[in-house]
């Protein structure tokens, strides 16, 4: 039998893909408390979704557990930035050769006119 002082073990709900507030309300309705590290006005953010949360869903947890919870800042609040590779990539050969001293041929032409 249980001791009466000890909190009943619930499953940990997936919040990722809600947004904060309803994953906050969902939390709350399990006897959970959620906490972001990244957004400390989570209670009023209204747009922002769950990217990411610890402990992963279905993991069973004593009531009244803190879950954490990062989100997926929309364009321009603040995310990682854009991380494609950048075209087109320079020539090589250098600074040398794509900036040549003018009246000067450029050093890859010398080689490809002999007679």
């Amino acid at each position: 039998m249980r001791p009466v002082s000890e909190k009943p073990d619930v499953r940990v709900p997936r919040l990722v893909g809600l947004m904060a507030v309803d994953a906050y309300e969902t939390a709350r309705v399990q006897g959970l408390s959620l906490y972001a590290p990244d957004r400390p006005d989570l209670r009023t953010a209204a747009v922002d979704h769950v990217a990411r949360q610890y402990p992963r869903p279905g993991a069973q947890v004593p009531r009244e557990s803190v879950v954490y919870v990062w989100f997926d800042f929309g364009e321009g609040e603040g995310g990682g930035g854009t991380r494609e590779p950048r075209g087109p990539r320079p020539p090589l050969g250098g600074l040398r050769r794509e900036l040549a001293e003018p009246g000067e041929p450029p050093s890859y032409c010398a080689a490809l006119s002999s007679p």
